[in-house]
């Protein structure tokens, strides 16, 4: 790849993706052996650092440097110097003084990655940075639409629900209007942001939104993030944005269903599509790991 950071996907090449999505067919056909394990990194150092809770993200990116031979530590935000004031930049320089590697790093506060990436001479990877980027979901999620569709190109999807606050989202645009697909938000207008240049369709109406699209991904309402007033009430919300088997009739007829996690049954998704077998949620899950070991393996240079 052409830079040794993955801090988002808008600055990716077309042919930057297709290079992971391809290496990261290679590492998917290591998970299915008996040995999951290579030496690939064997001798690198990674430090996971999470300013947010994480439990996919984190637990994923842990297990792909063990699956790749690398020597892992894992940051505790609670029991370190930063509860005591310590800086971002002296924390990552103290970092930086172990050798380490590669920095994965996940924080509440947009740009973070990158003023990271601008001060250490490690790789870093971006593990999602407040309402900015989430690159590696997009780039598992690009995975699963190829693996289940057999193609990236000219397809229609469905994005549902907190348009807004979602770095998911936001990657996820980036990366899928690179490849030709028509591209359909849908949620209250409210939680819909206005994004030019690309070739999207915005919908209020979950139903019109969805009809016949090949793609329906789902998002968590980032309570969290969001003050009052982007919709009445969490029941309300399930009723007109909700998807469920009816609304999933509505698309085409082989459809998948994502959702990034962590889902909210009965808020955004109901559990009887959730666990549907138009569902590859879990696919989602199992992909990830071989995205990020091919996003590690090409970063490293090796």
């Amino acid at each position: 790849m052409k830079d040794r950071h993955l801090l988002g996907i808008r600055d990716l090449s077309k042919q930057d993706i297709e290079l992971c999505l391809e290496t990261a067919k290679g590492f998917k056909d290591v998970l299915r052996r008996d040995i999951k394990k290579v030496p690939a990194l064997r001798g690198k150092t990674v430090i996971n650092l999470f300013f947010e809770p994480s439990t996919r993200t984190k637990t994923s990116f842990e297990i792909t440097e063990k699956r790749l031979s690398m020597d892992v530590l894992n940051f505790s935000v609670p029991s370190s110097s930063v509860v005591k004031g310590e800086s971002l930049l002296d924390t990552i320089k103290t970092i930086e003084a172990y050798g380490v590697d590669f920095i994965v790093i996940r924080h509440s506060s947009s740009g973070v990655p990158h003023f990271v990436a601008n001060n250490i001479n490690a790789s870093v990877i971006n593990a999602g940075d407040g309402i900015n980027e989430h690159p590696t979901q997009a780039l598992l999620d690009a995975f699963s639409i190829l693996e289940k569709k057999g193609s990236l190109e000219g397809l229609d999807i469905a994005i549902v629900g907190d348009i807004f606050h979602s770095r998911v989202a936001k990657s996820n645009i980036y990366l899928l209007s690179k490849f030709n697909n028509r591209i359909r938000l849908i949620g209250p207008p409210t939680l819909i942001p206005e994004i030019k240049n690309y070739n999207i369709e915005t919908f209020s109406d979950m139903d019109k939104g969805i009809k016949g699209v090949d793609v329906i991904m789902m998002l968590r309402i980032q309570l969290e993030r969001q003050g009052k007033g982007f919709f009445p009430t969490i029941q309300e919300y399930f009723k007109y944005w909700g998807l469920d088997k009816k609304r999933l009739a509505i698309a085409k007829d082989d459809a998948i269903v994502m959702h990034p996690g962590p889902m909210n049954r009965g808020v955004e998704i109901s559990s009887d599509v959730a666990d549907c077998p138009q569902s590859v949620i879990l696919d989602q899950v199992t992909n990830g790991l071989a995205v990020r070991m091919a996003i590690m393996y090409l970063l490293s240079g090796i």
